[in-house]
């Protein structure tokens, strides 16, 4: 019996030790913009695995996207979060996330350019097979994301989870190659009904595959703790909806990707 479970002990410890997750910071280009992005994978194995793009909120990547970024990783996945503002440029107050935001919100052809920078340095890495992409963000990063699906990016999908979904450049019909999902909440102040029609009519016009969760008593944010919890601010976190929807996104990625 011993002998056993000193047995199970050292075969724990090896396949601890074969699979860790890897990071590391990448700065790469778009145009004369310096930019610097994070990847990480599982360094357990050698083959080709699918790459996910993660966009992030209004004040750039930082922890919580890194966090993300690992948490897929530990999936199988190699996730790159890009950075669409620019090397150090991370604002710390509302105000400014607000004005660094609308920059690109405002510019549309801009936030496709930087979101397709960053698609480039994912499918450059030497673990990802480039036909098995996904792109996912949060808040402002859900809107890039589905940018990337208007202009018809060559990638499986995406997920945007309590992201934007006005359109000053909407599809043109047959333009969406990728599958859509979108993740909202039902009373979030910053996607009301009327954007959230307006987004299904783009979808059905451009003969897009398409779906919309709305998740119940969830505002805007529902998948950052730090979002605080009460609704009434209009930013606040939903454990529940946070859960449901990183399952959804898992059950997205197993069609996509099979």
């Amino acid at each position: 019996m011993r002998r056993v479970s000193l047995l199970v002990l050292c075969l724990g410890l090896t396949i601890s030790a074969q699979a860790k997750i890897q990071t590391k910071t990448i700065e790469y280009k778009d145009k004369d913009a310096t930019l610097e992005g994070y990847v990480a994978y599982d360094d357990a194995g050698t083959g080709k695995r699918p790459g996910v793009l993660i966009v992030h909120a209004w004040k750039g990547l930082g922890d919580y996207e890194k966090k993300r970024a690992e948490q897929l990783a530990g999936l199988g996945y190699v996730a790159f979060a890009v950075d669409i503002y620019g090397k150090g440029i991370r604002p710390q107050s509302t105000q400014d996330a607000a004005r660094q935001a609308g920059m690109y919100k405002g510019n549309r052809p801009l936030l496709r350019e930087r979101a397709t920078a960053g698609l480039e340095v994912l499918k450059s890495q030497e673990l990802v097979d480039p036909k098995k992409i996904a792109a996912i963000g949060y808040c402002f990063g859900g809107t890039t994301v589905l940018e990337l699906a208007r202009m018809g990016a060559d990638i499986a999908g995406v997920v945007s989870f309590h992201g934007g979904l006005d359109a000053p450049m909407p599809a043109e019909p047959g333009a969406v190659k990728c599958k859509v999902l979108v993740q909202t909440g039902a009373d979030d102040p910053s996607v009301p009904p009327k954007a959230v029609e307006a987004f299904q009519d783009e979808m059905r016009k451009a003969g897009a595959d398409w779906g919309l969760v709305s998740f119940g008593n969830a505002v805007h944010s529902f998948t950052n703790p730090e979002a605080g919890n009460d609704n009434s601010k209009g930013n606040a976190y939903n454990e529940k909806a946070d859960k449901r929807s990183w399952e959804n996104m898992k059950g997205f990625f197993a069609e996509i990707f099979k």
